[in-house]
């Protein structure tokens, strides 16, 4: 059951990842220049990457007070200028690709391949906003209370400063994807990304003052939210974050009651449907690329793979097969498939989930152990059957590298099954039949549905909205909502003439009954 590897790299960093660029993407985090420092962990080696600087509450708060200060000139940036700086950035983020991929496979153990899809999606992302905002912002005239007498005109304005909370499984994407259309909308951000990854976050930070960023506009802080939690929120006009359900509870909860707006990414418990006149080899092809990206720490990754019966062996063969094939290990090249966990927290959970299902009796068909042999933190792909609802794996998130397959005879049994959980993130539906797995798909409760795909092509469609159901979160980011929500609507109607009130000359009861007749034209005409 042993799976392919690697010998992992132990020569340490990158010479990319000098001790100048390292000190430099630090100073970058607003703290006092005694400030304390701590240190995060290269997940491949368990060694020292670089000391950062904490912020305290008291930084918190001045960051804040400078932000609001950079704010107003922001707002009144242009927007052809806010554009330029947009696409300067997404030019300097692909012609520093290296150097970002070297950052987050440091921080992250992640595989270059895996790192490469956050460039990506940083440079998409940015050319989307830079080149739609403009659009999806500008004022729109609506329909007048009295036609040709009321023009009414919708306007945004930015919220003004913007709490933006990051997590350390993709730190590129989830940091600067989330600041870029915020900053678009006229808003200054004060972002605490995780302390993990937070060199990856302060590269996109220095790259977009690189771009021209106005100085304050974009400003990030380090420490524990236990710490600087309370002045994020106490001082946010808005807040976004990706992480956990029970955290997202909290900022709900929080936000709620400062009645200030919130954007929420959680947790997930993914499910893909193979149906029974799906393409095997394609299927089992993208049941890898769907369970084991960034060694499965990815919101929307699949855990949960139902398969029908009348397919179901020979699925299962050919997923196993590419499974055990994949190379895991340590290298800052595209050589391995499977990369390393990240911290020793998510190898906790994730050996606690597969030894709590075997001593219940799942089977391992492939993977299901750790391998220390290639770093501290390495798991096996592993992909579990006879998983029973007693055993932890079945419902809770695992955010690892482990899937559990289940069979299903009918298509209404997978549908329900797939449905069976309090999240609704992502989902995946395989058939050579587009019409029949787009009927299917619509039937998921997931915020994201993909079609013989695993979750790129939603996340990628960067037009449209993403985001989870049900205990998966609040709000989407990408499209017009992901622009909109950092912005306050205002409606503007300028009455001429005449107004709902009778002129002096009429009587109330007159002025009544003309309007009444008006009414009636109106809805005579076919007019909304």
């Amino acid at each position: 059951m042993a799976t392919a590897h690697t010998t992992p790299r132990t020569s340490g960093l990158p010479a990319s990842l000098t001790p100048a660029l390292l000190a430099r993407l630090a100073a970058r985090v607003t703290a006092a220049a005694d400030a304390a420092r701590v240190t995060a962990n290269a997940p491949y080696t368990g060694t020292p990457l670089a000391a950062l600087p904490v912020s305290t509450p008291a930084d918190v708060e001045d960051a804040f007070t400078r932000a609001r200060a950079a704010q107003a000139t922001w707002a009144a940036t242009p927007m052809g200028e806010r554009k330029r700086i947009m696409l300067r950035f997404h030019d300097l983020v692909l012609a520093r690709r290296d150097e970002a991929l070297d950052l987050m496979q440091a921080e992250n153990g992640k595989t270059r391949r895996d790192a490469f899809l956050e460039v990506t999606d940083i440079a998409i992302t940015a050319r989307y906003y830079a080149r739609n905002a403009a659009g999806l912002l500008r004022p729109k005239r609506r329909r007048g209370a009295i036609p040709l007498l009321t023009r009414t005109t919708e306007l945004r304005h930015p919220k003004g400063v913007v709490t933006v909370i990051s997590p350390w499984n993709y730190p590129l994407s989830m940091a600067a994807g989330d600041a870029v259309p915020a900053l678009m909308a006229g808003n200054a951000v004060v972002q605490k990304p995780d302390t993990q990854t937070a060199l990856t976050a302060l590269w996109a930070l220095d790259l977009m003052h690189e771009a021209g960023l106005p100085t304050g506009v974009w400003q990030m802080v380090v420490g524990r939210g236990s710490s600087i939690g309370d002045q994020l929120m106490d001082n946010a006009d808005y807040m976004m974050f990706t992480g956990s359900t029970a955290s997202g509870r909290r900022i709900a909860r929080d936000a709620g009651m400062r009645l200030i707006g919130a954007s929420l990414e959680l947790g997930g418990k993914n499910a893909m449907i193979v149906l029974d006149d799906a393409d095997i080899e394609k299927a089992a092809d993208g049941a890898v690329n769907a369970c084991f990206p960034s060694a499965g720490q990815l919101c929307v990754s699949i855990e949960r793979l139902y398969v029908a019966e009348a397919v179901r062996e020979r699925f299962v063969a050919a997923f196993v097969e590419r499974t055990k094939k994949l190379k895991i290990g340590a290298a800052y090249d595209y050589s391995i498939d499977v990369g390393s966990l990240t911290n020793q927290s998510q190898l906790d959970t994730v050996t606690a989930h597969v030894d709590d299902a075997v001593a219940k009796g799942a089977t391992v068909l492939a993977g299901g152990r750790a391998r220390p042999d290639l770093g501290p933190l390495f798991y096996e792909p592993t992909v579990l059957t006879d998983v029973t609802p007693d055993m932890t794996v079945y419902d809770h998130e695992t955010f690892g590298p482990v899937v559990s397959v289940y069979p299903f005879r009918h298509v209404e049994e997978a549908i329900a099954r797939a449905n069976a959980t309090p999240y609704g993130l992502n989902a995946s539906v395989w058939s050579r039949d587009g019409a029949r797995g787009r009927a299917v798909a619509a039937r998921v409760h997931a915020g994201t549905v993909n079609v013989n795909e695993a979750f790129a092509a939603a996340w990628g469609s960067i037009d449209a909205p993403m985001g989870g159901m049900g205990d998966s979160g609040l709000g989407r980011r990408h499209g017009a909502d992901g622009i909109l929500k950092y912005t306050e609507p205002q409606t503007v109607a300028h009455q001429r003439i005449q107004g709902f009130y009778p002129p002096a000359s009429v009587s109330p009861e007159t002025w009544a009954t003309l309007l009444t007749g008006a009414l009636r034209i109106l809805k005579a005409a076919g007019l909304r």
